[in-house]
């Protein structure tokens, strides 16, 4: 009996240390998830201080995807954002070797394939005339996997647009089809609900606005 309610009583501790723990996490998480729907925060120097936070959430729950996911995301946002290209690499790296810990928590993820996209298009920048054709073609590709994965992620068609909007018509750009990309993007926001309220959940308004700059 005395065997019986010590493993009761260790079964109910364990438990009440894991709920503990995980109201944490999803506390931590949730401001600083906040900190990036904050549009002042998105600078290169702020994303890259967001960046290492979530790193460091990262490194203490190391099984959960979304820390790296997001560590990600402000990594390849602020290498989008640096004025001297000799930056973007590092900081397409660092961004990489997060995702890629992501995707080992969350293999044939819709999501993390849109931030690895993001990573192929940002090295592009770097040597466009040389670059471009190879993470071009990376970038879509990894699109094409994401929406087989999940083809209600409006963030899939928000980026295709995006790649279309910014590449010129020789290159295969076009606003046309971008427009419709935008248009099929908004579409799927409109109905799109996030698995919780850390999962990812950008891009509406930054659909909206490129939508806007095509006539």
């Amino acid at each position: 009996m005395k065997r019986i309610l010590f493993s009761i009583c260790l079964f109910v501790g364990l438990a009440s240390v894991s709920m503990a723990q995980s109201a944490q996490y999803e506390s931590v998480m949730a401001k600083n998830v906040a900190m990036l729907d904050d549009s002042t925060n998105f600078n290169p120097d702020r994303l890259l201080e967001i960046g290492n936070t979530f790193e460091r959430i990262a490194a203490a729950e190391k099984t959960q995807w979304l820390p790296f996911y997001y560590a990600s995301y402000c990594y390849v946002m602020s290498a989008f954002m640096q004025r001297d290209n000799d930056k973007v690499d590092d900081l397409a790296d660092k961004a990489a070797v997060n995702i890629e810990q992501a995707e080992a928590i969350s293999p044939k993820n819709d999501e993390i394939n849109c931030i690895k996209s993001l990573v192929a298009t940002s090295r592009i920048r770097v040597d466009p005339q040389t670059r471009g054709m190879k993470y071009g073609m990376e970038s879509a590709e990894l699109l094409v996997q994401a929406n087989q994965i999940n083809q209600e992620n409006p963030r899939v068609y928000m980026l295709q647009g995006q790649s279309l909007f910014y590449t010129p018509e020789q290159f295969g750009g076009s606003k046309t089809e971008a427009k419709k990309k935008f248009e099929t993007a908004l579409a799927k926001f409109s109905t799109f609900k996030p698995a919780s309220s850390i999962a990812p959940h950008w891009g509406e308004a930054y659909t909206k606005g490129l939508l806007a700059q095509i006539k």
